[in-house]
């Protein structure tokens, strides 16, 4: 059994910049590829980067292409979103998940419970 609990979000300024964490508990984290979602008021919930065990990450969204990285760090059992240059369409709910190699992000092993971010013009 995997928890994540994520943290980090809050309200910024457009132009600004936010870094959220994962933490993960269990023994098997770097086992798992980690990703990070975010869901917009009245949108779906959209996948936007993930990583895998040996750090390479694969981005989903192309507006967020060259402002958002993805980084782990297995020893301390996290996963980083870095958010640049943020803007109000960034604003939503930002979920980390993990999911088995094997497996597929339509439906993760583990969710976290979300943090806000908030991004005023």
């Amino acid at each position: 059994q995997v928890q994540l609990v994520e943290s980090g979000g809050g309200l910024v300024q457009a132009g600004g910049s936010l870094r959220l964490s994962c933490a993960a508990s269990g023994r098997t984290f770097s086992s798992y590829v980690m990703g990070w979602f975010r869901q917009a008021p009245g949108k779906e919930r959209e996948l936007v980067l993930d990583i895998d065990w040996s750090n390479i990450s694969t981005d989903y969204l192309d507006s967020v292409k060259g402002r958002f990285t993805i980084s782990r760090d297995n020893a301390k059992n996290t996963v980083y979103l870095q958010m640049n240059s943020l803007k109000p369409e960034d604003t939503g709910v930002y979920y980390c998940a993990a999911r088995h190699f094997s497996g597929s992000w339509l439906r993760p092993a583990y969710w976290g419970q979300g943090t806000q971010v908030t991004v005023s013009s």
